[in-house]
């Protein structure tokens, strides 16, 4: 899809699920669409018809920030996608179409993983923008392990979740978590549409799962920072986790993961327990 059809289907769906009523207008008689129409975003933005009009069509060259604020503050957006909104911008502008964004190199320093080796307590993880993950520490490994170990993934969380029958079991909020990876990866592109691999697993996802696929379509952005998450390990039962996610400057488009659990909770329990039988040698048969 290209950027002018992504920004068209990104703002349409974004004024469709917008009321009148959350917007603050009367909506007034019968209308033939819930959402807003595009006079009323216009209005609420302070540019014209037209000039909105062209904008939904996927004209964003040349529009201001202002007039994106402006916009963004009409539809509501939240952060996540008043972000996005600038990014589809910023790709629409000139001379950034033919640009070929470098691709990252999944190359683990020796000081990351002995940082993440020093971290004995808490599993703790880096993915890179397309979900591999690309360096653990050792009860990360442990905790990821039906992931990395699934030779159909290739340490591929959004493949796993998508594509593996192991998912549904693996994330017992399963439903949430692919919103969450769809999202996330709209995101991704959306800062970096000319990102080959990036675009290839997106097209392999919309190809060969109508769950990934049919999210796609809602261009729906979201931020992956906090929250909580559900495993269930097939090694040691149901983990309820804390994560938290930091951006790594030194390895653009690489975040690493920590998850934590409540202290004298069960989970913290089935954590010691899981980091033990990691560290237990597997008899030779």
């Amino acid at each position: 899809m290209s950027t002018q059809d992504e920004v068209s289907d990104f703002l349409r769906t974004r004024r469709e699920r917008l009321t009148p009523d959350q917007a603050g207008l009367i909506s007034g008689g019968r209308r033939r669409v819930a959402g807003l129409r595009r006079e009323e975003v216009a209005m609420l933005a302070g540019v014209s018809t037209d000039y909105y009009a062209k904008m939904e069509r996927g004209n964003l060259a040349g529009v201001s920030s202002e007039v994106l604020h402006a916009v963004a503050r009409a539809l509501r957006l939240d952060d996540a996608e008043a972000a996005h909104l600038h990014d589809l911008a910023a790709s629409a502008a000139p001379g950034r179409a033919r640009r070929r964004i470098r691709s990252i190199r999944n190359e683990v320093t020796p000081s990351l993983q002995r940082f993440l080796d020093a971290v004995t307590q808490t599993p703790v993880w880096v993915r890179n923008r397309r979900m591999d993950v690309v360096a653990t520490n050792h009860l990360g490994r442990a905790l990821l392990a039906p992931i990395i170990d699934d030779p159909a993934s290739g340490s591929n969380n959004a493949r796993f979740t998508f594509l593996s029958p192991a998912a549904r079991l693996y994330y017992p909020d399963w439903e949430q978590g692919a919103d969450s990876i769809v999202a996330t990866l709209r995101s991704y592109a959306g800062q970096n549409p000319h990102d080959k691999p990036l675009t290839d697993l997106i097209g392999e996802l919309v190809t060969r799962s109508d769950g990934f696929r049919v999210r796609w379509a809602a261009h729906n952005v979201r931020y992956h920072r906090v929250g909580t998450k559900r495993i269930r390990h097939p090694a040691v039962g149901d983990l309820a986790f804390t994560f938290e996610a930091m951006e790594l400057p030194a390895h653009p488009g690489w975040e690493m993961f920590a998850y934590t659990t409540e202290p004298g909770s069960p989970s913290e329990e089935r954590v010691r327990l899981l980091g033990s039988l990691a560290a237990t040698p597997t008899p030779n048969v």
